[in-house]
């Protein structure tokens, strides 16, 4: 069960974090300040790259990515796009020796009426490295999240971004909508 990382740790005013440690699988929602020199079309793309950079990440792999399609939010829209990258990422100050296998799913609302880019990603450890300090909590290598019972990151995530909505447009410095 995916539990509240602020209730745990301090999280940054424009993040939501949840985690679920026995598997090392995170989601985050992230708001952002529209990038309007990036094109709607590979904006999820451009992020994942963009995280995968900010991470320092290994082997980065574009997996998947959609078209731009637009979707509604209440009385307003967003342009919804989508890319799955699959990179070796360390842990905090671990060295690239200890890096863990991880699909990153990352979606892109665009709120321009609000500004806004909003970022949901979700990560799933594909392989755990035995010298990672996660291989403690998870062990080595990893079960598919279906057979230890648990829904795959894919369709938490697919959720996540399909229930999205905006319950207060006041948080964007305006009525956005």
């Amino acid at each position: 069960m995916l539990q509240d990382v602020s209730n745990i740790r301090q999280v940054p005013d424009h993040q939501e974090v949840f985690a679920e440690p026995s598997r090392d699988e995170s989601l985050v929602f992230e708001l952002l300040d529209l990038k309007p020199d990036i094109n709607d079309n590979g904006s999820a793309v451009w992020f994942l790259q963009d995280l995968a950079n900010e991470q320092d990440a290994q082997g980065f792999t574009l997996v998947d990515h959609s078209a731009v399609v637009e979707v509604p939010i209440g009385d307003s829209s967003a342009l919804v796009t989508t890319a799955i990258g699959q990179m070796g990422i360390s842990k905090g100050r671990q060295g690239r020796e200890a890096q863990n296998v991880v699909r990153v799913y990352l979606a892109n609302l665009r709120l321009k009426n609000a500004g806004t880019d909003v970022l949901v990603v979700a990560n799933e450890p594909i392989l755990i490295s035995p010298l990672s300090e996660s291989a403690s909590a998870v062990g080595p290598g990893l079960l598919p999240a279906a057979q230890s019972g648990f829904l795959p990151m894919s369709e938490v995530f697919k959720v996540a971004v399909s229930s999205f909505k905006v319950n207060d447009w006041s948080l964007f410095g305006g009525s956005g909508n």
